[in-house]
């Protein structure tokens, strides 16, 4: 698959914190991450093609606006993203891959996270995938 780096300008996610994400721009990301943060899954869920998919880290994909947004309120309630910094690139296909790092906080424990998304033509997330990026000592030590 043939990749080509898009626009970088940083994207500004809340100008309450200045929390930017270097390197990527595109609404349909900075809404992501927005709806998330705000707890508005609903929203974040219709970010998706109507065959999209979350593709959470250790658990099999979950498909769908409802299926999405009712896994999100079971399993992203109380969680806080801090995207950094990412890269865009084109697709033969026209599509476009974003991948993003940064971390995740929960009131019990922050971990590091890489999100992969593929934006289709009309820009709606076709996927996403979350990966935690953390060593198996870290993994090991958020078990409950």
């Amino acid at each position: 698959m043939k990749m080509q780096t898009v626009d970088a300008t940083p994207v500004v996610l809340d100008e309450q914190t200045d929390l930017v994400i270097e390197g990527i721009t595109g609404n349909t990301i900075l809404k992501y991450f927005q709806t998330l943060n705000a707890g508005d899954f609903s929203a974040t869920a219709a970010l998706f093609a109507v065959d999209g998919a979350l593709n959470p880290p250790f658990e099999s994909p979950v498909v769908g606006h409802d299926a999405i947004a009712t896994y999100l309120q079971q399993e992203a309630t109380g969680m806080q993203l801090l995207p950094k910094e990412g890269t865009a690139q084109k697709t033969e296909d026209g599509d476009t891959q974003i991948q993003v790092k940064g971390k995740v906080k929960t009131p019990l424990f922050s971990v590091n996270v890489g999100w992969i998304f593929l934006l289709n033509a009309q820009q709606e997330i076709a996927a996403a995938t979350i990966k935690l990026l953390a060593s198996p000592q870290e993994l090991l030590s958020l078990r409950r």
